[in-house]
């Protein structure tokens, strides 16, 4: 009689194969007990922070869509009016807000603003950041000196700051036009022409970002080794074929971070746009997020629904972004 030796031995391999997953599933909760038992103390000091973060991110990303997929508004939501309390009305409506948004003209203008805001400040402020780093990287006098006073801005609260630009940029008062009246110039309108405002406040993200971007830079500089530019110096290489061959490779891995968090960050730069302008001249200023924060705190009625639609979407954006950037990075080699 003839025997199939090759099914015989597929079968019996897939019947090992089965009873190897089993034991694998069996052992997964012995191995569980085993890591919490060996590690325990580790667990335990890490599960306050979970808790915290689970109470303050967690939640509130997780209620924020779930608002999103209803109708959601000042009318229908929960009131306490004296002792009685009024139950909230708001229906299940799944993706209508998301629809409703996307179909709106009014998003996709927030979104180009935002983009063009995001990409101009986090190119400025590399650009600056690495100019003043390979300066502050180089054996001059008074280094200490420079070096605490651009990081300066860092130190001040971010309000402060822009309340004090806000003031610089005062039309009839401010020291700015102060100064361009004393040459002859006319007053600049730099917080009520829409132009003018975008630059402005453009120029405050810089002056705020520029501090964190020396400080990434200016450690990855350091990192690089000094024998890589002497050994180029003695082959004649100019001073910029060791900037281009030398340094810029070595703060790739740097520079890919700090651009990614300097992107995120300003993308949802609440306090510079809503302090300096709120949103004005018009809605010219006006991002994304600050666009949320009108619906759900300053419109009336406010539209908490829509307002959470808007940071879901922008949630998602920031993810797609994070994630087509680090794709780029691994193809040229850049993994983290």
């Amino acid at each position: 009689m003839a025997v199939d030796t090759g099914q015989s031995v597929t079968k019996a391999a897939g019947a090992e194969g089965a009873r190897g997953r089993v034991r694998r599933t069996d052992q997964t909760p012995g191995r569980l007990r085993r890591a919490l038992s060996t590690h325990w103390y580790a667990w335990t000091m890490v599960a306050p922070v979970v808790i915290v973060l689970g109470v303050i991110i967690g939640y509130p990303l997780v209620r924020g869509f779930y608002l999103s997929l209803t109708d959601a508004d000042e009318a229908n939501v929960e009131r306490t009016i004296g002792a009685n309390t009024i139950e909230a009305t708001y229906e299940f409506v799944g993706l209508a807000n998301y629809r409703a948004v996307l179909a709106d003209g009014v998003f996709w203008d927030r979104l180009g603003w935002t983009v063009l805001w995001t990409v101009g400040c986090v190119g400025v402020t590399f650009l600056l950041g690495l100019a003043l780093a390979n300066m502050l990287n180089r054996k001059v006098a008074g280094r200490g000196f420079y070096r605490m006073a651009l990081i300066l801005p860092w130190a001040i609260p971010a309000f402060i700051s822009v309340f004090t630009w806000r003031m610089l940029y005062n039309e009839k008062h401010g020291i700015l036009n102060n100064v361009l009246a004393g040459g002859g110039i006319d007053a600049v309108p730099w917080l009520n022409d829409p132009t003018w405002a975008k630059l402005s406040v453009i120029a405050v993200n810089v002056w705020l970002g520029v501090p964190f971007m020396i400080v990434a830079l200016l450690g990855g500089l350091q990192s690089i080794p000094k024998e890589l530019y002497e050994a180029a110096s003695m082959d004649g290489a100019s001073a910029w074929q060791r900037f281009r061959n030398i340094t810029l490779p070595g703060l790739r891995s740097v520079s890919s971070t700090v651009v990614l968090l300097s992107t995120i960050w300003t993308f949802n730069m609440f306090p510079v746009i809503f302090l300096l302008t709120r949103g004005g001249p018009g809605d010219s200023t006006e991002i994304l997020v600050t666009y949320a924060y009108r619906l759900s705190f300053l419109n009336s009625p406010r539209d908490y629904a829509g307002s959470a639609t808007w940071g879901v979407l922008i949630l998602l954006l920031l993810s797609f972004i994070a994630v087509v950037y680090r794709r780029a990075l691994r193809k040229q080699g850049e993994v983290w």
